[in-house]
């Protein structure tokens, strides 16, 4: 089997390891510290006001029955990963029916933010440290370098009030929520198809251009949020290895032969340092996805935040917490699991040494 086959199953087999280890450790501490009664809601519907305390016993009773929640804790969270692979998540009373339905209702609107913020955070971080370790201690790099520890210092929801205080309040230029009222009100099944929950690609496949637009005003603010920080890490790693790279004998030798300054940096040496690159995206997956989260809600963005937010509403919503807390992890893990291909595709080194392990 060639190389990079192994690396794709070796990878791919490690996501349901981890999966295997990260739900006995969140399952095992819901059933260390709740009873089965309680438990049991998760999986029950709203009880109706009109039934006797015997009645809601009962229907208790069944639940635990029908999820075995007196079983050991094994059989207990063998029937539980069951019911995740049948869809069954569990009863949400703050969402008033199913969590994965929900999640998934919520999907695109995270994907939207997280997919803009990585198409900008992503060439601009290699852009802007390429030049900057190309053009080590001059004015570009002790700009870069200033901007950069800036961008690290500010904490996300420090930069979320500032920039609605001044491009929302004061100016009025860009606004919280995904589109503007005058749009959702209007968006109905007669005249908007949806295809893929995204606004700005659904409103051009419907030729609605306006809506494009007041969805990218909309999106402006939490896109430059998310993507400051990672653009700043980023952008480090590749000015440091880009200052490794320039000092390699190849590039004094290519200097030597004449070879325009343009041509060096983007047809040799940034060939060789996308590599090093590629591991603060990996590092960065899991920071993405939480980071998506806090935005969505700073913005009241309503993506896949929501749930969280409805479940430490009122009465605690256990099912949403721990659908929420698997998603999350399903997510980071397929993420990291995406980025580790593609760095194995551009640094063989890489896929190597996890060969050779």
């Amino acid at each position: 089997m060639p190389p990079f086959f192994q690396f794709l199953i070796r990878r791919f087999l490690a996501i349901p390891i981890s999966l295997l280890v990260i739900t006995l450790i969140i399952y095992g501490g819901v059933v260390l510290v709740t009873p089965p009664d309680v438990r049991a809601s998760i999986y029950m519907p709203e009880t109706n006001a009109h039934l006797t305390e015997e009645q809601i016993q009962r229907q208790i009773n069944l639940v635990i029955e029908r999820y075995h929640l007196n079983e050991p804790f094994p059989v207990q969270y063998v029937y539980w990963v069951a019911s995740l692979l049948r869809g069954d998540w569990g009863y949400s009373p703050s969402l008033n029916g199913n969590v994965l339905p929900a999640l998934l209702q919520r999907t695109p609107a995270t994907a939207e933010l997280a997919l803009y913020s990585a198409l900008l955070f992503i060439p601009l971080g290699l852009l802007a440290g390429v030049m900057a370790g190309w053009h080590q201690r001059g004015i570009l790099d002790g700009l870069f370098r200033s901007l950069a520890f800036f961008s690290t210092s500010m904490p996300t929801f420090i930069l979320a009030l500032i920039l609605i205080s001044f491009f929302y309040i004061g100016l009025g230029w860009f606004a919280p929520e995904r589109i503007s009222l005058s749009f959702s009100i209007h968006l109905t099944p007669e005249n908007f198809t949806s295809y893929t929950g995204m606004y700005t690609i659904d409103g051009l496949l419907n030729g609605r251009l306006d809506l494009v637009a007041d969805a990218f005003r909309h999106l402006a603010m939490p896109v430059f949020t998310l993507s400051l920080y990672h653009w700043a890490t980023l952008g480090r790693i590749a000015r440091a290895a880009m200052i490794a790279e320039r000092r390699r004998d190849y590039i004094i030798a290519a200097r030597a032969r004449g070879i325009r300054e343009n041509s060096l940096i983007w047809r040799h040496a940034f060939y060789n340092m996308i590599a090093p690159s590629f591991t603060s995206l990996v590092l960065s997956a899991a920071s993405l996805v939480t980071g998506v989260f806090v935005v969505e809600i700073i913005f009241r963005y309503n993506g896949v935040s929501d749930i969280i937010v409805r479940s430490m509403q009122g009465i605690p919503d256990a099912a949403a917490a721990l659908g929420f807390t698997i998603y999350s992890v399903i997510v980071v893990l397929l993420l990291m699991f995406g980025l580790d291909v593609l760095q194995a595709i551009f640094d063989p080194r890489v896929r190597d040494e996890v060969l050779r392990s």
